[in-house]
């Protein structure tokens, strides 16, 4: 009997030890498992790399956008050998700032084409609105239109002309830091409008400002 109860202890001990290591082989195999979806995000990363490179083609005499300086002219395209490297780039006239900008076609991520008529249409529904009033600091408000006017977006662009309106050309309604950012955004917007348009600066400011209401205290003065 006491033989009998030592074998069966001993088979019990071999059961233990059987299932310890089934147990173990499936840790291993959910760690493999877990280290298969790593493999998946290489082509993800490779993906990103590449898009910096893909290039837009513009050409000679196209208006393009420059965020931090407006709209400017595509007067050049040109090739240079750097550090033994052939690079292609535009050289982009500014004609409000009289600035030559030269851009690289492979790092031109931050140039846009000029607006559609549609987009232009919409920028005048949007100055046709009511101006937000926002109760924060002046200093948070100027960052931000600041932020928005080198953006590059015309509908945001076209937001800061709405909501720094006075209606006015009164310089006492006005602060100085604020009547230089609309005046800023108010020129790079008719600028962008002239191009699209194709008309006369006298005529595109007639068309903002009559969006604005400005012609309506003007003709009350006259």
């Amino acid at each position: 009997m006491v033989k009998k109860k030592v074998k069966k202890a001993k088979k019990a001990k071999k059961i233990k030890k059987t299932k310890k290591i089934k147990a173990k082989s499936s840790i291993k195999i959910v760690e493999k498992k877990t280290l298969s979806p790593g493999q998946d995000e290489k082509p993800e990363i490779k993906k990103i790399k590449k898009q910096p490179t893909e290039k837009k083609i513009y050409n000679l005499k196209d208006f393009v956008v420059y965020p931090k300086h407006g709209v400017g002219k595509i007067i050049a395209i040109e090739k240079a050998n750097i550090g033994q490297i052939d690079i292609q780039f535009y050289k982009i006239f500014v004609e409000k700032e009289k600035l030559t900008l030269t851009v690289p076609i492979n790092q031109q991520s931050k140039l846009r084409p000029i607006a559609t008529i549609n987009q232009i249409n919409k920028c005048v529904s949007i100055l046709k609105t009511k101006p937000k009033i926002k109760r924060t600091m002046w200093s948070r408000r100027a960052q931000e239109y600041d932020q928005k006017i080198n953006s590059g977006k015309i509908y945001e662009l076209a937001e800061v002309v709405k909501d720094l309106n006075k209606n006015t050309d009164i310089i006492a309604d006005q602060s100085y830091s604020e009547r230089q950012l609309f005046e800023k955004a108010y020129e790079r917007l008719k600028s962008e409008f002239e191009a699209v348009l194709k008309i006369s600066t006298e005529e595109v400011q007639k068309k903002m400002d009559k969006a604005l209401g400005r012609n309506k205290i003007q003709e009350s003065l006259e």
